[in-house]
């Protein structure tokens, strides 16, 4: 079974970028599509972004323009590009990876400040 695990979160102020990054234990093709999620406090986790196999990606409608998913397919790693950051992108993001079943990882902390 693949393991996915994150990496790149931290505390940073608004108006500022951070890469976070999701290395797959195997092949990403493993997966039909993986994924970037994040939960805050007291929230339901909600998707960011995602991206298909075939290159396909959608985004959250808060972090549209933003925020951008690529993948690097020889080091099997998932990136999240996060521009112009604000303090409601707060929260645990999650790396998942999807296919008949959902593969996740633990999760990296993005605390955005003010």
């Amino acid at each position: 079974q693949v393991q996915l695990v994150e990496s790149g979160g931290g505390l940073v102020q608004a108006g500022e970028s951070l890469r976070l990054s999701c290395a797959a234990s195997g092949s990403i093709f493993s997966f039909n599509a993986m994924g970037w999620y994040r939960q805050a406090p007291g929230k339901q986790r909600e998707l960011v972004a995602r991206i298909t196999t075939g290159g396909y990606t959608n985004y959250g409608d808060s972090v549209k323009g933003r925020f951008t998913i690529s993948r690097d397919t020889a080091k099997n790693t998932v990136y999240l590009q996060m521009n112009s950051l604000k303090p409601e992108d707060t929260g645990v993001y999650y790396c998942g990876g999807f296919n008949s079943r959902s593969t996740w990882g633990q999760g990296t902390q993005v605390t955005v400040s003010s």
